[in-house]
Order: structure tokens, then sequence, then C-alpha cells
């Protein structure tokens, strides 16, 4: 009986059952008329199912595709609900100006999450596990003094953070030209494009450390395998857009009975809720003592939140509005993306050597939360007028903070960032570059 419990396929039913609650009331429009109390519990079971069973075909595609592939897959998929609901305003503001703020608002709060809360929370999380001496992962690197342990990724990544980089450096003109238009879409999704074209040539790798699941899977024939791994997709990815949304909504729902402003619930409730996919993918990556890889997953997707969701916009903008336009926003909006891509300035200027320590992580932990509280404070004290200019000011200032700890790092790891580029030039051309011994 205990060996049956232990089964790979036990546990891939488990997951499976935990979707199934959904499936049926979705199936059956059911969910259309359940309270939203009921529907965060039951789509919420269906998200953390989808998301083991997102986890489990990506690392069983790893013995068939790069690495990096699999992951941009797993990336793209878990955050296909933010695509949905960007999308969703961004069709909205054709016919309502105002619903342009809330695609930027939207779009804005889950890249912020994605590295505020993702980046710094899986850190602490996997140098915790480390630790804590449940599972030896070799990622974490133990070194004296306060806060300095760290997690070290694979200079494989070194794409994805130079496109990151890139992408976050454009980012700042975007709000110049009052709108997300044809130039922001096409050098956004051009870098998006290229990236993908340059990770699909690289090599599949040997993966003997995988368990449970994935290594079950990865024993099957190709035959077999190649099936399993495209339902695991298929599925999870409807589970993911068609259960996310009203997760989202039902928190919003449950938000505003106790008095949260709607504005407030759109750009951090429901994106938190739409990335919670991805979030818990990345815990469940840890928890095997896998942190390179989950860092990974995180990285890609938001590079691809970054580079697609911004510079779709405008293109859903522009199918709407049945001719071409650029997507307006106001001033504030655009602070809450000099804000976004300031922090990504300085969340790329931690990683350029290749790891964060656990006072990095806590830094970005504390700024991103101590900025959110503060506005939620301004907007519950004063009028909204007023509120709204405070908060411009707010946006700003962090901003300007941000800026100057990333440059600041960047300054004193130049070396760090010149050795980011001669790796991700030898990604491109499939050639090695010896690796320096660092001192931990």
């Amino acid at each position: 009986m205990t060996s049956r419990l232990r089964h790979p396929l036990t546990a891939a039913g488990g997951a499976l059952a935990l979707t199934l609650p959904w499936v049926v009331s979705w199936a059956t429009g059911i969910s259309a008329g359940l309270g939203p109390t009921t529907v965060v519990s039951v789509a919420g079971l269906a998200v953390l199912g989808a998301s083991f069973l997102l986890a489990w075909g990506a690392e069983t595609a790893e013995k068939d595709v790069p690495r990096a592939f699999a992951i941009a897959v797993l990336a793209v998929l878990a955050v296909a609900p933010e695509y949905a609901v960007d999308a969703l305003y961004a069709w909205q503001a054709a016919t309502d100006p105002s619903r342009a703020n809330l695609a930027v608002a939207n779009m804005t709060g889950a890249n912020r999450i994605l590295i505020g809360l993702g980046w710094s929370g899986i850190a602490l999380f996997s140098i915790y596990k480390a630790t804590s001496g449940s599972r030896k992962d070799r990622a974490v690197v133990n070194r004296e003094g306060t806060l300095r342990d760290a997690v070290k990724l694979d200079p494989s990544i070194s794409t994805e953070i130079l496109f990151l980089f890139l992408a976050t450096v454009f980012a700042f003109f975007v709000p110049l030209n009052g709108g997300i238009d044809a130039i922001d879409t096409i050098v956004l999704v051009g870098l998006y494009v290229t990236y993908i074209a340059i990770i699909i040539r690289g090599d599949v790798e040997d993966h003997d450390d995988q368990i449970g699941v994935p290594r079950y899977f990865q024993a099957k024939p190709r035959s077999v395998r190649v099936p399993i791994i495209l339902s695991l997709f298929v599925y999870s990815g409807f589970l993911i857009f068609t259960a996310v949304e009203p997760f989202a909504h039902g928190l919003e729902s449950l938000g505003l009975q106790f008095g949260i402003p709607e504005f407030f619930m759109i750009q951090w409730i429901a994106p938190l809720a739409s990335e919670s996919p991805e979030l818990i993918v990345t815990a469940y990556l840890v928890n095997k003592a896998r942190s390179t890889a989950a860092f990974n997953a995180l990285i890609s997707s938001k590079l691809n939140q970054w580079t697609l969701l911004i510079g779709t916009l405008s293109v859903v903008y522009s199918i709407s509005l049945g001719a071409y336009g650029v997507l307006p926003f106001d001033f504030k909006q655009a602070a809450e993306i000099w804000l976004t891509a300031a922090q990504s300035f300085f969340a790329i200027a931690i990683l350029v050597n290749f790891r964060i320590s656990v006072r990095e992580a806590v830094t970005l932990l504390v700024l991103f939360v101590s900025q959110v509280v503060i506005e939620f404070g301004l907007i519950r004290t004063y009028p909204e007028a007023l509120a709204e200019q405070y908060s411009i000011y707010l946006l700003l200032t962090y901003s300007i903070v941000y800026i100057l700890l990333g440059a600041g790092l960047l300054a004193t790891r130049r070396q760090d960032l010149r050795r980011l580029a001669r790796l991700t030039v030898a990604n491109i051309r499939g050639t090695s570059v010896p690796e320096p011994e660092r001192a931990d």
C-alpha cells in the first residue's frame, strides 16, 4: 500500500484530482453562478494542480529539447492569464480610454510582483531550504558574514539576463511617446523573437537528477513521452487560462467587500493571482533542490512579460479600434512604467554576477513591499486627486532609489557585465568561455 502511494502516478493523479471540480463546474456552466469564496476555492485548487502538471511537463521535456526552451514554454503558459487580463483591458480601451490605464497598471503590477515577491522570495526560500538541512542544494553558497549566503545561478542564463537588460533600458523610453505604439511593438517583440531563436538552437543536455513524476515519464519511449508532454502542457494551459481570471476576479470581489479600492485591486491583487502558477512552479522546483531551474523560470517569465506583454498591447488596441492606434495612458501610469523599469534595472544589476544574496533579496523585498504599503496608505488617507498626486511623487522617488542602487552595483561589477556579454555571445555562437575562479 505504501509503495502505491509513493508511485509517481499517484502524485500525478492527485494533481489531476485537484483540477476536476473546476473542470466540471466550468464545463457545466455552474462556475458563473458561484459566489466569490467558492470560486476562489475551486479555481485556486485548479491553479495549484495545473502548476504541478505544468512543472512536470517542462521537466520531462528537458530530455528532448534544450532546457532553456522548455523553461521558456513553461513561462509563457504560466503567465498566459496575465496576457488575457491585459489584452481584455487593451481591447476595452478602444471604446473606453480609461481602461488603457488599467491595462498599464495591471501590467506594471504583475512585473513588479514577479521581481519584488518572486525573485526575492524564491532566493530566500532556496537559502532557507538549503540551510535548514532538509535537502542539499548545490546552487546555494554559504558565505561568512551577515546575510551573505547566496543562490548561485548557472552562467547559461546569461542570454536571458542580457536580453532582459536590453528590454529594460528600452522601457525607460516607452512613456516618452505618449503611449505604447508600433515602435515599442517592433522592438520589444523583436527582442523576444530573437531570444527564442537563439535558445532553441541549444543542445539537449543529459539530466540525471530528475526524481518522481518527471523521471517516470522520461523513462518512457519517445513515442509515448512526447504525447504525455504535450498533454500536460495543453491541459495545464487550458486550466490556467480558464481558472486564473475567475480566481483573480473572485479575489477582487472579496477585496472590495473589505473596502479595498478597485484600482488597487486591479494593479496588485489580480496580478498576484495571475502570477500564482509561476510562483507555485518555482517553489516546487526549489523544494526539489533545483534553485537554478526555478530562477531560470522566473527570469524567463519576466523577459516575456517585459517584451511580449507590453509589445502586444498596442496590437490588441489597434485591432479593437479598427485602425492603427497608440495605447494611451496618463502621467501616473508613465511613472508606474519608469518605476517598473527601475526595479528591473536594479534586479539585473544584482544578477550580473550570477548570484543573489540574502541581503540583496531582502532589499528587493523591502523596497517592493514598502512602496505598495505606502501607496495603499495614501489611497486610504487622502481624497482621490490628492492621493494620486502624492502617489506620483512616491513612484518617482522609488524609481530614483532603484536607479541609484543599480548604478552603484554596476559600477562595482563592470567586469561581471563584460563577462555576461561574452557569455551571451558564446551562447549564440555555440562556443564556451573559460570560467574564472571566484571567491565565495
